[in-house]
């Protein structure tokens, strides 16, 4: 089968479009004919060797297709069944073993590459404003990004939970679809202060919560964002990491709240995964949920999909196609 690996990290140079043997799956493991494989953030992270695997390494955590084959005790699914998951390495491939664990149905109704747009980045939101801070009706929230992928999803379950939305965004395209994703106030923080500009909103209280996964940039204005008590919620680092702190800023700045959730610590076995998709699955067949595919690329140019958006060019999803 057709793959992508990386021998050594680096620059999109380092992935290898090759040839491997088909694998086999083992006890409790299902193969995956892949029809959809998507392109995260993460990746790039994987890539570059910021989060460092055994090399060579096969990219990607997010993926859908058919099952292909069984192994032993797999009861679950069976061959031809339509299934998603995320949060299991390498799915830049025709074919990947996953665990039944992660695996999850697709329901009759929802396209299969709808479903594998919306699993990772939708789990993301979804674990975002239902557990990491629990969205009220009424709170405000301020949603870095709040045009791309996860940001866009994470805006409409916000005011799904009734929550007051305030979403940055680097420019006026990504303003337009942060409005259509539901937010009620945009900021385009290239033009405008959004620390001053979020403090004239909330009259000087700030935000109940800060979902920021662009890191580095918007950190600690974000924090001067906050409300007394307030949360910031980062969740990823696009702009590069954030420096070091000393925990007495938070303190200084009124007793801040601060995270840095990982996907896998949210959907820790089967119940929490399947209650997390069934709720994003059900969302989209109500039309509550709308999941953007910005553009599809064949797998052997996945180079050309990470510079998409490594530059910060993607609108929505984005999908390599086996």
């Amino acid at each position: 089968m057709k793959t992508v690996r990386v021998h050594g990290y680096g620059g999109v140079e380092v992935l290898k479009y090759e040839e491997v043997e088909k694998p086999e799956p083992g006890e409790g493991q299902v193969r995956v004919r892949l029809e959809a494989v998507g392109v995260n953030f993460i990746d790039i992270y994987h890539r570059m060797g910021r989060y460092q695997g055994t090399l060579p390494l096969t990219l990607g955590q997010e993926g859908g297709g058919v099952v292909d084959a069984i192994g032993a005790n797999v009861a679950e699914v069976k061959p031809g069944d339509r299934v998603v998951y995320a949060g299991v390495q390498g799915s830049y491939a025709e074919y990947a073993i996953v665990p039944v664990s992660s695996l999850v149905p697709v329901p009759q109704g929802v396209d299969l590459k709808i479903a594998t747009a919306v699993t990772l980045q939708g789990i993301t939101a979804h674990y975002l404003a239902l557990s990491t801070y629990p969205l009220k009706k009424g709170e405000t929230a301020l949603i870095h990004a709040a045009g791309g992928g996860t940001g866009g999803l994470l805006v409409q379950i916000a005011k799904l939970r009734g929550a007051h939305v305030i979403g940055t965004v680097s420019t006026e395209e990504k303003a337009i679809l942060a409005r259509e994703a539901g937010a009620d106030t945009v900021i385009n923080y290239a033009q405008t202060d959004f620390e001053a500009e979020v403090k004239k909103l909330t009259n000087g209280k700030g935000v109940d919560v800060v979902y920021d996964s662009v890191g580095k940039d918007t950190f600690e204005k974000s924090l001067n964002c906050l409300r007394k008590r307030g949360y910031m919620v980062l969740f990823g680092q696009s702009s590069g990491s954030v420096s070091p702190i000393d925990p007495q800023i938070l303190n200084a700045k009124g007793s801040l709240f601060l995270t840095r959730p990982t996907l896998g610590h949210y959907i820790s076995d089967r119940a929490e995964l399947t209650g997390r998709t069934n709720d994003l699955f059900q969302w989209i067949a109500d039309g509550r949920l709308r999941v953007l595919v910005d553009k599809t690329f064949p797998l052997e140019n996945v180079a050309e999909a990470h510079r998409y958006l490594e530059d910060r060019k993607s609108k929505g999803k984005i999908l390599l196609i086996p």
